[in-house]
């Protein structure tokens, strides 16, 4: 049986790339509590590359109670000091910060709109929005849909939610499909 071709951005000689991609990338998630893992990890990326987060992914995991947003949102400064100290993470002191910060945003969210889930689909109108481009150099670094989120989470007081943060955020969770044309995956 042939190999699958998959996008080609991802480094075949690293195998939990290639899981990410293969697994999880451009698959719509409507799970809150996953939602703000990849908000999170995105925002932390700004500056870095992917498999740099990717790597640490257990570490943020672990310094950020596995994501829960509620627990995430009462963490106290002393908490968030010792996970710049301690954590496997990205020590950047205001990545870390606005995780907090960002927390207690999408609680307000889920608030207003029963879920952040609901909240982020009506971005594309419920269903993700397939491109499909040719090869990578295709690939848009924003768009309209990633400008109008990104604004709305700066206007409700979220950091580290850019319009190219928030573009590859939807592509990761699957808001936006950019699987090219010849990834079996797309």
């Amino acid at each position: 049986m042939a190999e699958k071709k998959r996008c080609g951005w991802v480094p075949v000689d690293k195998p939990d790339y290639v899981h990410y991609h293969d697994n999880e990338w451009g698959r719509p998630v409507h799970d809150d509590r996953q939602l703000f893992e990849m908000l999170i990890l995105e925002g932390a990326q700004a500056g870095l590359s992917w498999y740099t987060i990717l790597r640490r992914r257990e570490g943020y995991r672990k310094a950020f109670k596995n994501f829960e947003p509620a627990k995430v949102a009462r963490m106290t400064d002393e908490q968030l000091e010792r996970v710049l100290a301690t954590g496997d993470i990205i020590r950047n002191r205001l990545k870390v910060l606005s995780t907090r910060k960002n927390a207690r945003v999408l609680l307000e969210i889920q608030k207003e709109f029963g879920s952040f889930d609901a909240y982020l689909w009506r971005f594309v109108g419920g269903k993700p929005k397939v491109n499909r481009p040719k090869s990578i150099k295709e690939v848009l670094a924003r768009s309209a849909e990633s400008d109008t989120l990104s604004k709305d989470l700066k206007k409700r007081g979220m950091s580290f939610v850019g319009s190219a943060i928030m573009y590859a955020y939807m592509q990761a969770v699957g808001l936006i499909n950019d699987h090219t044309r010849d990834c079996d995956w797309g």
